[in-house]
């Protein structure tokens, strides 16, 4: 799957792992309500390029594992501070 790693510099390897480094420490980054999202374009730094395939769970269990992440991050990251908006999509 990363065979193209093989063909690639040692610039071009640099510029690459530079390039998800940035990816990642988007999605790090991420706050608020953008918490709750999938990320494309996090997926979008692959090579491969597929559209991915996801399954949505019925509301009422979509919105049980919500309250869960959402009661994880209590315990993870206690002192947060709180983003008190309403979503505006």
């Amino acid at each position: 799957m990363d065979d193209d790693l093989q063909a690639l510099d040692r610039d071009a390897l640099i510029a690459e792992v530079k390039k998800l480094r940035a990816g990642i420490r988007a999605h790090r980054d991420t706050s608020g309500h953008d918490l709750c999202w999938h990320h494309p374009d996090l997926w979008d730094l692959l090579p491969e390029k597929t559209t991915p395939s996801i399954a949505v769970p019925p509301w009422p269990k979509f919105m049980r594992g919500c309250v869960q992440y959402r009661q994880s991050l209590d315990r993870q990251a206690p002192d947060a501070p709180i983003h008190d908006k309403e979503f505006n999509g």
